[in-house]
């Protein structure tokens, strides 16, 4: 049983996040590992296809105005389906053909820290009005 709508976003959310945890912390691990390439994680485009699908009212892109039936309809990718992993390419190459920024890596581990604890206290919250109703419901 669902709490609210957006209780499978927010889970889908922590599953993402501590996903992208793994792959900042396997980047910090492999700071000294010649050819190692930095990876990355991008989920938003998934969330945010949910969270239209959920809140048809809120959109955050335009849609494609067609003007004429032969215009080129929008697609949708197929890339949009799941967590797309890619390497974090641009930042300087080491010597030993390392591209692991420690710098970069630990504010992007401190960025991620910041978003999971903010979901985790969200779906907190959104626990405890839940068990308020019940227990109001119970009293009566």
């Amino acid at each position: 049983m669902e709490i609210s709508r957006v209780h499978g976003l927010m889970k889908d959310a922590l599953d993402y996040r501590a996903a992208r945890q793994d792959m900042i912390s396997s980047n910090i691990a492999n700071v000294d590992t010649p050819y190692y390439r930095a990876r990355d994680i991008s989920f938003e485009n998934i969330l945010e296809k949910e969270r239209n699908h959920l809140f048809p009212a809120i959109r955050s892109h335009l849609e494609m105005a067609v003007t004429n039936e032969k215009h080129l309809h929008p697609a949708e990718s197929a890339d949009a389906e799941k967590a797309q992993l890619f390497f974090r390419d641009g930042h300087m190459v080491r010597n030993d053909g390392n591209t692991v920024d420690l710098d970069v890596e630990t504010t992007e581990m401190a960025k991620n820290t910041v978003m999971y604890n903010a979901l985790v206290a969200a779906l907190k919250k959104d626990s405890a009005i839940f068990r308020s109703v019940i227990d109001a419901s119970a009293k009566t």
